[in-house]
């Protein structure tokens, strides 16, 4: 366990990480303000996830191409790989809030919440390693 976390570290340059984090932040925090407000306009959890979602991921594409991984690769194949990664992210929240919500009865706000952070770490390394992975 030890070889695969200093690989990972090696691999995962904390400066990344920041952006990411950074970008992240800035849209995610945004988004989430936004579904709250959306929310008590009387809109429903899923479908305001579902549009905010698209929104944010057109908005994190230019901000971690350009600044997060510095890709300088074809923006035509980063985004078709874009579109699968995003496409299994959306499938995360969603059934994280058709499970935890729908069927446990937990409080939407928590499980959005919950969401972003879940689908933020995979979204991470689906962008390092599949979506704007570095060329040899």
């Amino acid at each position: 366990m030890i070889g695969l976390t200093a690989r990972l570290r090696k691999r995962i340059p904390a400066a990344q990480l920041l952006k990411y984090a950074l970008v992240g932040l800035l849209s995610n925090g945004l988004g989430y303000v936004l579904y709250l407000f959306l929310i008590a306009l009387g809109s429903t959890p899923k479908l305001t996830m579902t549009a905010l979602y698209i929104t944010g991921a057109l908005i994190s594409f230019v901000g971690n191409q350009r600044l997060t991984f510095s890709y300088q690769g074809g923006t035509l194949g980063s985004g078709i790989r874009f579109v699968l990664a995003h496409a299994v992210g959306y499938a995360i929240n969603f059934c994280l809030l058709a499970v935890l919500v729908d069927h446990f009865g937990y409080a939407h706000q928590w499980v959005q919440a919950l969401a972003i952070f879940v689908v933020a770490g995979y979204l991470f390394l689906a962008l390092k390693f599949f979506v704007f992975k570095a060329t040899p």
